[in-house]
């Protein structure tokens, strides 16, 4: 018997299953673009293997919902579609009704999220699927010699479609590993994604439908521009790669949620009918550059002021988790008066006594240079009838926990100056860190300080909840503090100085500086 013959595969994410879900019943599953339309009344949320996965999914998401006019045109009208549940029919009906030959990811002129320009190159530069998962490749040099890149394991399509939307939204800037000498100089230059640099802020609701209308916004002048299928499709002009051109305005939030910030091109393995299909050869060089509209393009950032005076959307650090910047996402829900806080503080929710109505989502993709080195994020409960509550909770909650932080580090100080009097400058940093017990105190301080904005987004009050929380931030401190004093010796010495560093926070603990919960908790 021959073999039966194998072809060239096409893929279609409106009817293949590419997105994992939750259902409301907590079953896993994976979905079409189309079936999460039609069911995302019955999802609970998004389930994809990183945060920056699932925002990239959200962003495409919300793009088709753009292109098909599925959105409001005022505030009020927002919030009718969010409070009444209004379907997303409309967004379904386009998709589905959409040429077939437009929405393949393997189409060989017009594949779909893709450059297919690069094809004239592909067979030189084209590299393994690994080149295209953010968090596996990093700058493409992990290895001296690339070998890794060569890797001949394949992605299913449905990974690689969704790590090529992370690419467009989250690729990091720096030298792609691709030849110019084709189509210009510049396409070695990778610039940084839309969201790379900045934290997102989703709004989730209690399911997936109550999440794509809260995070839908009146398009600007009306206009919802024009959805990106492929790079050689479609009314948006493309750049060139001779030399680098300036950042282009978007055409309306279906072009902003869509737009490819990468040149990608995807190979796939030649399948037998029935057989899933398998990418297995990945080449990637410079996309899109747009030039952002703050009050167009950045409904969800939340501003903030630099050192300089200039003010930047919120931006993810490696040393400070996000959760310790909550309190500047509660700040503008309460203070702005448009864009997605104004708006969200004009709901109303049922009280249905199930928790939170919707959570801030908050997330950024932390890199050095050119690596990726970890994706940061945080839930926050939100509801617009205690939005003032939960913005002095988490005001409050972060200087508690702030505060506490220091006097474990003036702590170990005091330990560090008995148990090494005559210590070499070089020597200090390593002999502090001996005692120093904020590396355990950060991680273990996020739970008390979540508990804290749950139960008053419940309704609680927020005195009360302020002292319990530090309460048992200052226990968890001092076990940690005394776990890092019980390495030094059982000497003369080693009991000064855990008797001084004891005694330090305690007083810290005590001061007129300290927050009241704290100087309370001390008198207890």
């Amino acid at each position: 018997m021959s073999a039966p013959p194998r072809r060239s595969p096409s893929w279609d994410p409106r009817h293949q299953p590419c997105a994992p879900v939750i259902s409301l019943e907590g079953e896993a599953l994976q979905l079409s673009l189309l079936d999460v339309l039609h069911s995302a009344e019955e999802l609970s949320a998004l389930s994809c293997p990183t945060p920056g996965e699932g925002v990239a999914l959200i962003e495409y998401l919300l793009g088709i919902c753009f292109a098909s006019g599925a959105f409001p045109s005022s505030d009020e009208e927002w919030r009718a579609r969010v409070e009444k549940k209004h379907p997303l029919d409309e967004a379904a009906t386009w998709l589905a009704a959409q040429p077939a030959d437009e929405w393949d990811l393997f189409h060989p002129e017009r594949p779909l999220g893709q450059n297919s320009e690069l094809a004239p190159q592909f067979e030189e530069d084209g590299a393994g699927p690994a080149q295209l998962v953010l968090e596996r490749v990093g700058d493409y040099c992990q290895l001296f010699d690339h070998h890794h890149l060569e890797h001949p394991e394949p992605l299913p399509a449905a990974e690689a479609f969704r790590a090529m939307l992370a690419q467009h939204v989250y690729g990091l800037s720096g030298r792609a590993r691709v030849s110019g000498k084709r189509l210009g100089p510049k396409l070695t230059n990778l610039a940084a994604g839309r969201l790379q640099g900045r934290v997102r802020v989703v709004v989730e609701g209690r399911t997936v439908a109550d999440t794509l209308r809260m995070n839908l916004y009146p398009a600007p002048g009306g206009e919802k521009g024009h959805f990106n299928r492929s790079w050689t499709t479609g009314e948006n002009p493309r750049r060139g790669f001779m030399t680098k051109p300036p950042g282009r305005a978007t055409s309306g939030p279906a072009d902003l949620h869509s737009y490819l910030g990468r040149s990608v091109l995807l190979r796939p393995v030649p399948a037998t009918e029935g057989e899933p299909v398998l990418v297995d050869r990945v080449l990637i060089g410079a996309g899109e550059l747009l030039d952002l509209d703050p009050e167009r393009d950045l409904d969800d950032a939340v501003l903030g002021k630099k050192l300089n005076g200039h003010r930047k959307p919120l931006w993810p650090s490696p040393t400070r988790a996000l959760w310790r910047e909550a309190h500047a996402l509660y700040s503008a829900a309460t203070g702005e008066t448009g864009r997605l806080y104004g708006r969200l503080r004009n709901l109303h929710f049922p009280q249905d006594g199930s928790g939170p109505p919707c959570m801030f989502w908050a997330v950024g993709i932390i890199a050095d240079k050119t690596v990726p080195a970890t994706w940061t994020e945080g839930r926050f409960p939100y509801a617009p009838s205690m939005g003032e509550a939960l913005c002095e909770a988490s005001r409050r909650g972060s200087d508690i926990a702030e505060y506490v932080a220091r006097s474990l580090e003036r702590a170990a100080y005091a330990a560090w100056k008995v148990a090494y009097p005559n210590p070499k400058p070089a020597d200090r940093a390593a002999q502090m860190a001996r005692f120093d017990a904020r590396r355990e105190f950060w991680p273990a301080a996020e739970r008390p300080f979540l508990d804290l904005l749950h139960e008053t987004a419940r309704g609680g009050d927020v005195p009360p909840l302020l002292f319990d929380c530090a309460r048992e931030l200052r226990s968890k401190a001092e076990d940690f503090l005394r776990n890092r004093l019980d390495a030094l010796p059982r000497n003369r010495e080693g009991m000064l100085a855990r008797a001084r560093a004891e005694a330090r926070f305690r007083e810290d603990m005590a001061d007129a500086k300290a927050p009241a919960e704290l100087r309370e908790a001390a008198q207890r």
